[in-house]
């Protein structure tokens, strides 16, 4: 019996996984780096082992560092969440070297899967040779042979771009995987990214437990999951299931995993990979089967066996990836303190974060992921489409009005999505669409109890003017203290406070929640940022400076670039690295570069310079 478990693993997976050892009466330990001290993970776990360093090559990826604090922890099991070692089978090796129970399947498993391009070899599909790749080729994509989650893969469509983009993608994966491998495969235009969650134990049983549908990504990391897949047929799902519990048996699996497929437009699957591991969206098919896969995973390692079919389906369920990231910037990662982070009753909610904790630089920007179930996939879409926008979700920019806007939009709700959805619809989806009369709100709840001079005065005043920024765009509100109370202009004042202001337009009363944090308002699910009276005039910076858009690390410059050097728009010019992922920076413009301040290492924050290009 397993009597303590550490999770090698972060954030999110390691509260969930902890979640599931408590209830189970099982003592949990947890593993930290130095910018992981206070993290959630590490304040709920009864025990936490300090992992020096913050990078994840330094921390997450140092298995035997992880071995030696489950061994001084006293854990006799290991449980590797997903990402970092979670498909190592040489950190699975190790682990079950040191007399430790490894909750995973065997290294063997994840050797012939794990590597993508392995696993392509054992079920006889060929990728494509680097070096013969023509125009007729493309477009291809390069994948990292290890990990997942988007990073180390990039879609090529110019022959001439494939260099530099395998060149990027091996420094991304060798970062984020501790693995510099990658290849290239055709890329299917307009599929659909389905998969199929296995679980298999050692008596020889594997459940093919339902499908699910990935397609909603950016970067091809996953944004919106949902199970089972809508619209296929009982024929196609039936293929997929016989070819996922054909690749389990293939490689004599144990445990819970995953099995990908891109299915074109004809209603063909192609297979793409293998996770041996839990998967980031296992929640939707929790939710669907009623089963919990850790629990199931903890069984399997003590030996026992699945019962011989599977549990059946019970209606619809979607997740959605809540990200602090700005999907109108870039998807840039965003950090700071998240001051609250709370989701209406009814739905589920994993995360690794809680009120007042901070996000950093260092890992991925996930905050949470939040679940709906209900009886048909309808109810479910509009359920977390709701939730997520009554949550109160304070501090930085994050993808929630992307998430709502896409779980409402037309092609996803009548399940005719595909993976080139954002390509398509990102930029109407962030056509911002706030409360006019947020900023109003804004100013009220602030003036409340409060008047310019003190108290009334028996004379008209002027008006008290405040400016915001909201979606990107300034607003100016003003209103008057009066002997009544506060009023504005063609809105009737119903109520205010600190927290809580209502307004009257034509006689619909509306309810604005409000909460401020510095110069940061929230109201309702808008967030607008406080102006000063008067701009700082230090603000300024020369036209065509390249600011910093997110804190981070320049990991190389582009070669040869230097001050002086004639740049075309669009030319690359240095590349960032935050939370995981590499971020291109580019010239604005066609000119000179007059200032070059970023070098390889620098730490740099939010609008820190990074270089000038004078237009020409």
């Amino acid at each position: 019996m397993i009597t303590s478990v550490l999770v090698a693993n972060r954030g999110e997976i390691a509260c969930r996984v902890f979640r599931t050892c408590r209830e189970s009466g099982i003592r949990t330990v947890a593993v930290h780096s130095d910018a992981d001290e206070n993290a959630l993970h590490a304040r709920v776990a009864d025990t936490a082992v300090r992992l020096p360093g913050a990078a994840p090559a330094d921390t997450y990826l140092r298995g035997d560092l992880i071995v030696k604090a489950a061994t001084a922890a006293g854990a006799d099991a290991v449980h590797p969440g997903y990402g970092f070692l979670s498909e190592n089978a040489d950190f699975a090796r190790a682990v079950r070297d040191a007399g430790l129970l490894w909750i995973g399947p065997p290294p063997e498993a994840i050797e012939a899967m794990a590597s993508k391009t392995r696993a392509k070899e054992l079920l006889g599909i060929a990728p494509l040779d680097r070096d013969t790749v023509t125009e007729a080729d493309l477009p291809v994509l390069v994948k990292a042979a290890a990990g997942g989650g988007g990073r180390g893969m990039r879609v090529v469509r110019r022959l001439a771009d494939l260099d530099a983009e395998l060149t990027a993608a091996r420094a991304e994966a060798a970062s984020a995987f501790g693995d510099g491998e990658v290849f290239v495969e055709p890329y299917v235009e307009g599929g659909r990214h389905v998969e199929v969650q296995i679980l298999a134990d050692t008596h020889g049983t594997v459940w093919a437990l339902g499908t699910r549908d990935c397609s909603l990504q950016r970067r091809h990391q996953k944004v919106i999951e949902e199970a089972p897949a809508p619209g296929l047929s009982a024929a196609l799902t039936q293929e997929l299931y016989e070819q996922a519990v054909r690749a389990a048996r293939a490689v004599d699996y144990v445990g819970a995993g995953t099995v990908e497929f891109l299915v074109d437009a004809d209603g063909r699957a192609h297979f793409l990979e293998m996770n041996t591991r839990l998967q980031v969206e296992h929640p939707v098919t929790e939710a669907l089967f009623g089963v919990d896969l850790v629990a199931l995973q903890l069984r399997i390692a003590e030996g026992h066996a699945l019962e011989t079919d599977p549990p059946g389906a019970r209606g619809h369920a979607v997740e959605a990836r809540l990200y602090a990231e700005d999907p109108a910037n870039g998807w840039a990662p965003q950090t700071g303190r998240l001051h609250r982070l709370a989701v209406p009753d009814g739905v589920r909610l994993d995360t690794g974060y809680t009120d007042g904790d901070d996000i950093g630089v260092h890992y991925d920007p996930m905050l949470a992921k939040a679940v709906a179930h209900a009886p048909t996939r309808a109810e479910a879409v509009r359920r977390l489409a709701g939730a997520l926008e009554r949550a109160a979700i304070h501090g930085p920019v994050t993808n929630r009005d992307l998430l709502v806007r896409s779980l409402r939009h037309e092609e996803f709700t009548s399940a005719r999505m595909d993976t080139g959805f954002y390509d398509r619809h990102l930029t109407d989806l962030n056509s911002p669409a706030p409360d006019p009369l947020a900023p109003l709100a804004a100013a009220l709840a602030d003036a409340h109890g409060r008047s310019r001079f003190g108290g009334w005065r028996n004379v008209p005043s002027q008006p008290q003017i405040k400016r915001y920024t909201m979606a990107g765009e300034e607003h100016e509100v003003r209103y008057h203290h009066t002997r009544t109370g506060l009023t504005a202009d063609g809105v009737r004042v119903v109520h205010t406070d600190a927290h809580l202001v209502v307004l009257e337009t034509d006689g619909v009363r509306r309810r604005y929640e409000v909460a401020r944090y510095g110069d940061q308002i929230h109201v309702n699910a808008a967030r607008l940022t406080a102006l000063p009276r008067f701009p700082d005039p230090t603000a300024q910076h020369a036209p065509g400076s390249l600011l910093a858009p997110m804190p981070g690390t320049v990991v190389r410059v582009a070669e040869g670039l230097a001050e002086g050097a004639a740049v075309e728009a669009g030319q690359p010019l240095l590349w960032l690295e935050a939370m995981k992922m590499e971020h291109k920076i580019t010239a604005p413009a066609t000119g000179t570069l007059t200032a070059l301040k970023a070098v390889p290492g620098q730490q740099v924050t939010v609008g820190s310079l990074l270089a000038v290009v004078q237009g020409t």
